[in-house]
């Protein structure tokens, strides 16, 4: 149906409709669920224009009609992959510049123009973001049909790629508001551009032959087992090997090049085979997760052997509902590329998938496209999605919509809604006071060495430590309802043996942020909110391996050697494996401990298990700093409260836990300040996240109710600053994510020592020409105190040494507002920091970059010597300014965000309204923290009723301007080194249950 200019709707006839069906370009799953839909369409006598740059084959295997109508053009590119499990996010949004932005004006004109000259009467897009405006601007309905959009995927890519970049999700996602409804498969995502939302079963192509069938045409007995190897297409170069199949098994491999040999158990598919025959006939699948190998799986109930893809926010949903109907084994991407593949094939054959949903979903949308081609509307008077992007959309896998905003959302959604946008953290155990809780974990654990310390969440954490083996029993609970990092942890730890537990707080950055890394002085308040990490040692005989585990050793013909396993409890948050493995002697290289630069690829290897890294690199370092060797088997859970990506510092939380844990477990005395500066070595070299030291000396120095005072050259703690009583600070949560490894944080870093290496070269420069010449005389003459001055700039170590006045006077004017990175190596030849690299082509900015520590440090001072002054109105008034001030010169330098500026300005608005005024105040400042480029906002005001009350109206009118409600982060705990450690032993050892995981 088309719309007139005059907005009346004209109703094509039901008996003959044209249809344009446009088909994103990434990949051949969504071309193959479109093949369902067409095919209902064409059935009931409509023409159908497919655009898409898949191959022919994949219609016309399916459909051979003279209605189906294929047009060849790439309208998006999907996500770019290295390879078949490695997406790279900055190609992807810059092939996606290329192909739909530069050229968008002339894609535009060009569909609008062909929409109009096949008369086509609905547009549908799967899930070509500009179909949808070309549809509007021709005049014609549009519907989109997916479980997700590319706003989402793409988000979590701009938090790498650097926030220029964002502009892509804004625009997609502003083209998909235009379309007047999704209609929404199952395993869906959360896209807010669209306004109304229509649910579909399972789209699935039908079975052309039986099980039967296909076995007796390959020579296959029933006798047989049959894995199919389906990674989409792009396994070129993997070489499969004939020990990679037990005994008995044969596997079909999809997508093999012709040049690949392949052993005589693997049998070569052809391109065009039809797969869904292929599937039905197997016994398990081994592949990566999509919609196309999750549909079919499910709906020919086929037990499925999946391997995470890197960067792909649509899998933990489908992951979720996969598993939730029983039909999901994990295997880990190292195991599959070194063919341990026995413990996952026999973990899967006994699955019994149970999904009993329907799989009409292309019967069903074909109906309800056809209904809206002649007139029917399913759209509702709800506002537009384009008018709540720019803060619904939230950067990274934050995007979430509320707890129970929609109905009936089904159990593998909500699940994976917890994993991606929620706090997860230890299970919610409710108790009537601390006392008696107190009172349960003495009952349960012997506590050898050092005190809970009134501390309800460390608590909360013995007593999980006791549920463990009974809360998840197989043989009470439903395997669809199991959480899988649960059941690996029921298996951890003998119980008959000591525990080291350690506890580490996030901090909250009061002042100093970005300018610890140019030597400023900050003020960091650790928070409520902490890390724990529990240890055990056990020799190799005596630790509990995981199945895999098990397969690997057995393979290496070696008997019990140290393995180091960890299970980190809320590890989903980012799409990332709940547990992790390794031999402890892989961390050797011949007699020596690895490099941190081969340890840093061995974590990146797979990145779904890239978290390790902040955990096992506290082994490595130790090894390489200390001295320290490994000859025990380690056991780690991780449980962190900290919520990630809130600028927080959850990330120096967890080494400063798992460090602590790990020294205690091994009898090494470290102090807080030098296990914070070797944590610091864990994220910049292991890790490879180039933060300061603040981070990890807060969570490690910290004390409750105070502001620790460090000035970061590199870690000097000058005091710990009491909170005055009538004053309180407040972190709010923005919902955009941040990162310190993000391309913004890294590159504000880099154009801060491109600025000082400037600055200390136009200060030698300033003194040689001040030296006397070879005829004695000098060409400048220089007072004896600005000599000195011009010295000690000119060998300067740290921005913050450098005065403002200085700065203003001499060198402000002199530098560039931003810098070609291959302009400046050529002229400077290195920016003298070993955690960042220079990209050639990349511009950076220099001035406000380098400006902003030398007045950071300046301002830290002086708010240090408020906080100590007499308690007026002024004095928080002043307070305040500081905070604004250094929000603002985050800005500047290219880390402020929407939504961290829209609650500045809340806050501003509650400070300045009449009502704050008449009662004397109560919120007075607030700023950007951390890296900057979202994350949280540090609120002060006076510490009353009435600026709590503010807090929670900001919170909800944030909320009600971007549907996001933001996490309000308040209270004090202590740092690392002033809770010690717990040494504990179970008092009543529970009978070791059988838990084995075949996959994890």
């Amino acid at each position: 149906m088309r719309i007139e200019e005059d907005g009346d709707r004209v109703s094509a006839s039901r008996q003959h409709l044209v249809f344009a069906y446009y088909v994103t370009g990434h990949g051949f799953g969504h071309a193959t669920r479109v093949v369902e839909v067409v095919r209902h369409l064409i059935l009931a006598g409509h023409d159908v224009h497919v655009v898409s740059a898949a191959p022919d084959f994949v219609f016309t295997s399916e459909v051979q009609s003279p209605r189906l109508f294929i047009r060849k053009v790439l309208l998006d590119c999907g996500a770019v992959q290295a390879d078949a499990l490695t997406v790279d996010r900055l190609a992807s949004l810059e092939k996606y510049s290329e192909t739909a932005v530069a050229p968008r004006a002339s894609i535009l004109a060009t569909e609008i123009e062909w929409l109009n000259s096949i008369k086509a009467d609905l547009v549908v897009s799967d899930v070509v973001p500009v179909a949808c405006r070309a549809a509007a601007d021709a005049g014609i309905r549009s519907v989109c049909v997916t479980n997700f959009s590319w706003d989402f995927i793409y988000a979590e890519y701009v938090m790498v790629a650097g926030n220029h970049h964002r502009s892509i999700v804004w625009q997609i996602a502003e083209d998909y508001s235009h379309c007047e409804f999704l209609i929404r498969l199952p395993g869906y995502c959360p896209m807010p551009a669209f306004r109304d939302v229509i649910d579909v079963p399972l789209v699935v192509r039908r079975l052309h032959k039986s099980r039967k069938e296909v076995r007796k045409e390959l020579g296959i007995g029933e006798d047989v087992k049959l894995v199919i190897f389906n990674f989409g297409g792009q396994p070129a170069g993997w070489k499969l090997k004939e020990e990679y199949l037990p005994s008995g098994w044969l596997c079909l491999v999809c997508g093999a090049s012709d040049k690949d040999e392949l052993p005589p158990n693997f049998l070569r598919l052809a391109k065009d085979v039809y797969t869904p025959d292929l599937i039905a006939a197997s016994d398990c699948m081994l592949g990566k997760i999509g919609y196309g190998t999750v549909s079919e799986a499910l709906a020919f109930k086929l037990p499925f052997v999946f391997v995470r893809r890197d960067y792909f926010n649509e899998e933990p949903f489908l992951r979720n509902m996969l598993e939730y109907y029983q039909g999901g084994v994990e295997m880990i991407r190292r195991d599959l590329l070194t063919g341990h593949w026995l413990p996952y094939l026999e973990r899967a054959i006994s699955l019994k998938p149970c999904y009993e949903g329907g799989i009409d979903g292309g019967e069903v949308a074909a109906r309800i496209l056809q209904d809206t081609a002649i007139g029917k509307n399913y759209a509702s008077d709800k506002f537009s999605g384009a008018r709540r992007l720019r803060d619904a959309i939230v950067l990274g896998y934050q995007l979430q919509r509320a707890p129970g905003r929609d109905v009936c959302i089904p159990d593998w959604y909500a699940n994976a809604e917890n994993e991606l946008g929620l706090r997860t953290g230890l299970p919610t155990i409710e108790m009537n006071d601390d006392s008696s809780l107190m009172n349960s974990c003495t009952e349960d654990f012997d506590i050898l060495h050092g005190d809970v310390q009134g501390l309800s969440d460390t608590m909360n954490f013995l007593k999980s430590l006791v549920k463990l083996d009974a809360a998840y029993d197989s043989g009470k609970d439903t395997e669809k309802r199991k959480i899988r990092e649960r059941v690996a942890a029921a298996g951890l730890f003998n119980w008959e043996e000591e525990i080291f537990v350690a506890r580490a707080p996030g901090r909250l950055d009061v002042m100093g942020g970005i300018a610890d890394y140019s030597g400023s002085l900050v003020l960091q308040m650790p928070i409520r909110e902490a890390c724990h990490v529990a240890v055990q040692r056990n020799h190799p005989s005596k630790q509990r391996l995981w199945k895999h585990a098990q397969a690997r050793q057995h393979a290496k013909g070696q008997g019990p050697t140290p393995v180091l396993q960890i299970v980190s409890y809320g590890s989903e948050l980012s799409n990332r494996g709940p547990t992790f493995d390794m031999d402890l002697s892989d961390f050797m290289d011949g007699d020596q401990p690895m490099s941190y630069e081969k340890a840093k690829k061995y974590f990146a290897q797979d990145p779904s298990q890239k978290w390790a890294a902040y955990v096992a690199g506290s082994i490595l370092v130790l090894m390489t700093e200390l001295g320290v060797r490994f000859e025990d088997s380690i056991s780690m859970l991780v449980s962190s409260a900290v919520p990630e990506g809130k600028g927080v510092s959850s990330s120096a939380s967890v080494e400063v836990a798992s460090m602590s844990a790990i020294a205690a477990a091994h009898g090494l005395n470290i102090s807080p300040r030098d296990l914070a500066l070797l944590c610091q070595k864990v994220e910049n070299h292991i890790v490879g996240a180039p933060c300061g030291v603040m981070d990890q000396m807060t969570s490690a120095c910290g004390e409750t109710n105070k502001l620790l005072a460090m000035i970061c050259q590199p870690a000097e703690v000058v005091g710990h600053v009491e909170i005055p009583g009538h004053i309180r600070f407040w972190g709010i949560d923005s919902g955009i994510r941040h990162s310190v490894g993000g391309a913004d944080y890294g590159s504000v870093r880099i154009g801060t020592f491109m600025g000082r290496k400037m600055i200390k070269s136009m200060a030698a420069a300033v003194l040689s020409r001040s030296l006397p010449s070879s005829n004695g005389i000098s060409h400048y003459e220089l007072e004896e105190e600005g000599g000195e001055l011009l010295e000690a700039e000119a060998s300067l170590d740290y921005l913050c040494n450098l005065a403002p006045h200085r700065y203003e006077a001499l060198y402000a004017k002199m530098l560039p507002e931003s810098m070609l990175g291959e302009t400046f190596l050529e002229r400077y030849a290195d920016h003298n920091d070993s955690v960042t690299v220079i990209d050639h082509k990349r511009s950076y900015g220099v001035r406000a970059n380098a400006r902003h520590p030398i007045y950071e440090n300046f301002r830290v001072k002086a708010f240090k010597a408020l906080l100590t002054s007499a308690a007026s109105d002024e004095q928080l008034t002043s307070l305040g300014e500081l905070l604004y001030q250094c929000h603002y010169s985050y800005s500047d330098c290219g880390l402020g965000s929407d939504g961290t500026d829209r609650l500045v300005q809340l806050v501003q608005e509650m400070q300045h309204n009449k009502l704050s005024k008449f009662e004397d105040g109560t919120l007075y400042g607030s700023k950007i923290t951390g890296g900057g480029s979202g994350g949280t906002v540090c609120v002060i005001g006076r510490n009353c009723l009435r600026s709590s009350q503010q807090i929670l109206e900001i919170q909800q009118r944030y909320k009600g301007a971007t549907g996001y409600l933001p996490l309000v982060i308040e209270g004090s705990s202590p740092g690392a080194g002033k809770f010690g450690y717990l040494r504990i032993r179970r008092r009543f050892p529970p009978k070791q249950s059988v838990v084995s995981l075949q996959s994890n």
